[in-house]
């Protein structure tokens, strides 16, 4: 091989869309999920090895690109320990695809709203703990909070618009959007209190060079407010296209007397292929790290304020994916 490539780094420039969607792509392929432990273990020990210039002979550059791909669909970024099967995200395609379509499709029935709405939320705080910030770790007790605001949230804006329509008379379609604005509200509740300790003792503030120089609570209130549109951005095409696209079916009369048997493979395979082109998208919409001018030094910490006076621009660290994945 010719020169050296750094395995650290993404394969493509992260500071364009196109390049960010690339590497996202490549992570949350949900076909990666069916990866057996011994791939991904050897991706790792390659990948090891190469940055101890220890790799086997005959590595070409296209193993190294497969491996990374591996790894970061299965590895913490942070701590490198291999993620729980269904907090991967490679695997959120399949969790949000049964349970957005869950949603939609069993929106009438009170026990159901409660039921899927709870499993929702389970969900995204399973997603929320295997991508957590090492850096910044929570207690249990926070954990505990912020799950139980989110399910409460979702509770109350779905079953108050739920019932606040079928007394209005809102047409079916308009009801069937609900499940939408709950998730997008528990999201908005339950990414904040998760990402607490950023909000309150700021994110880490690195040079061009990754040396940190401090911790900044300005970017993080900005990079959680972005991961919170990032996540909604995720799931909003499936929840609010489907219903849509489900109509239009429907004026075909062989579907509409078929609609007891096509209406949840239907509703489910739509879901899938929304939801599913969507991870990757809302993932690279934003940069992990975003390069600014030093910002206001009062938004510093006074310890770090002379230490960063020397730089002219830093960078802001912002977990997306998942972090934020999705």
């Amino acid at each position: 091989m010719i020169g050296r490539y750094n395995v650290d780094q993404p394969r493509w420039d992260q500071s364009t869309f196109y390049g960010r969607l690339c590497h996202f792509a490549s992570i949350t392929d949900p076909r990666k999920i069916f990866a057996s432990p011994e791939t991904l273990r050897k991706s790792k020990m390659l990948l090891e090895q190469y940055k101890k210039n220890q790799e086997p002979k005959g590595t070409r550059l296209e193993d190294l690109y497969r491996a990374q791909a591996y790894y970061g669909s299965a590895f913490h970024p942070d701590t490198g320990e291999l993620q729980n099967l269904a907090g991967r995200m490679c695997a959120n395609v399949y969790g949000g695809t049964i349970l957005c379509g869950a949603m939609m499709i069993w929106y009438k029935s009170t026990s159901a709203v409660v039921f899927w709405q709870w499993a929702n939320q389970s969900f995204n705080a399973l997603v929320n703990y295997t991508n957590r910030n090492a850096k910044s770790p929570m207690s249990n007790q926070d954990l505990l909070i912020a799950y139980s605001s989110a399910v409460t949230g979702a509770l109350g804006v779905a079953l108050g618009l739920k019932y606040y329509f079928a007394r209005r008379a809102y047409s079916v379609t308009v009801q069937r959007l609900v499940p939408f604005i709950a998730v997008a509200v528990a999201n908005a509740i339950n990414i904040p209190l998760v990402r607490q300790n950023e909000l309150i003792n700021g994110l880490i503030v690195t040079d061009e060079n990754d040396n940190e120089v401090g911790r900044s609570k300005l970017p993080a209130y900005k990079a959680i407010s972005l991961v919170v549109i990032s996540r909604n951005v995720i799931v909003a095409p499936s929840m609010l296209l489907t219903p849509l696209i489900m109509d239009l079916f429907c004026k075909f009369k062989w579907f509409a007397r078929n609609l007891h048997m096509l209406n949840i493979p239907a509703q489910l395979t739509l879901t899938f292929i929304l939801f599913g082109a969507m991870v990757p998208v809302g993932c690279a919409l934003y940069p992990q790290k975003n390069f600014a001018a030093a910002l206001m030094w009062k938004h510093y910490d006074a310890m770090s304020r002379k230490s960063m006076k020397q730089y002219k621009r830093v960078q802001r660290n912002m977990f997306i994916s998942i972090k934020a994945s999705n």
